[in-house]
């Protein structure tokens, strides 16, 4: 990043009580950033130090450094005390999440932006909290109203903030609380300490919880929100790190997408074709039992939820049985 490219970046609040909120990064400066009112970026919430970290543009160069804060400053899921940042890059600060991005491919040149006076408002200080969305001056009265509190919600959307990424970050700053993702269904993944314990899909507690946990990391659209920790306890916890039950579930994903063009929708009907003439003896037991899961269950999911197997290898019986006519989808 040279010299003439800094002046273009801003950084873009993805997530947290001031998402689409955007700060200039202006050459040849630096931003102080914490709860104190005497700082250029002021974030009110409890999980933010008075003064918590620094960012500076100096030489065609971006960096970030950290105040030595309670909870920590993050970088790509990284927890640093000082580090280059560059374009793309995602900073964890509290409850935020702030992009950095070409003023042109994200800023918003609509309005004012974070720390700029107002319109018409000339003795606007340039300390003031960040501009919420609806372009009022954020306090923490105007906080509450967008969904905020003074102990913070992540929240945002994942085409901004894939969820692996945001999961990532999570085990790293050893969050704790239920991630709620709201697409065509509402996901939840629980968190102890940045690990995941469970994981359901339309609070459907019989599903296993891994392969909704592996389901989840595949959604690309909709929307996120951690919210605070449960006391609730379940008996078939999940027992792995996040980055082992990822790994796992991006090969699942890769190789469920491998299968072909034909693979159906999670949400697609099944049907057995009357009269059947595929003949049942040619199919194994497995395959046998794929397809009483169809008689039974009449749907994509349902039998990916009811087979005793994983979705790759209910996936690749499902298939077969499709391609050889024993079942048709719907939608």
């Amino acid at each position: 990043m040279n010299r003439s490219q800094t002046g273009g970046y801003v950084l873009k609040f993805i997530s947290g009580k001031y998402q689409g909120g955007e700060f200039p990064l202006e050459l040849d400066s630096e931003i102080e950033i914490g709860r104190g009112s005497e700082l250029d970026m002021v974030l009110v919430e409890d999980m933010v130090s008075r003064r918590h970290a620094r960012i500076t543009s100096y030489g065609g160069e971006l960096m970030i450094e950290d105040f030595g804060s309670t909870n920590g400053t993050f970088v790509n899921g990284e927890k640093i005390s000082k580090s280059r940042i560059k374009e793309g890059d995602r900073i964890l600060i509290g409850t935020n999440i702030i992009k950095l991005v070409h003023r042109d491919s994200g800023a918003d040149d609509t309005g004012p932006e974070i720390g700029s006076p107002m319109a018409g408002d000339d003795h606007h200080s340039p300390t003031s909290p960040p501009v919420q969305p609806n372009r009022t001056m954020a306090s923490p009265a105007v906080n509450r109203t967008m969904g905020g509190t003074l102990t913070g919600s992540i929240s945002g959307l994942i085409e901004e903030v894939p969820l692996p990424d945001l999961l990532q970050l999570f085990s790293t700053s050893r969050k704790s609380g239920v991630l709620v993702i709201m697409g065509d269904d509402i996901g939840k993944i629980y968190l102890r300490q940045g690990r995941v314990y469970f994981a359901t899909i339309n609070d459907d507690h019989e599903l296993d919880p891994y392969k909704a946990f592996y389901r989840l990391i595949a959604w690309r659209e909709g929307t996120f929100s951690l919210e605070q920790p449960t006391d609730e306890s379940f008996e078939n916890e999940i027992d792995e790190s996040i980055e082992s039950l990822m790994m796992e579930g991006m090969r699942i994903l890769d190789e469920i997408q491998n299968l072909g063009p034909d693979v159906p929708q999670i949400h697609a009907r099944l049907t057995i074709p009357t009269p059947l003439i595929a003949p049942l003896s040619q199919l194994s037991p497995e395959q046998l039992d794929t397809f009483q899961l169809v008689l039974n269950n009449g749907s994509v999911s349902m039998v990916l939820n009811k087979s005793s197997h994983g979705d790759l290898e209910t996936m690749q019986g499902l298939l077969h049985l499709i391609r050889n006519d024993y079942v048709s989808t719907e939608g």
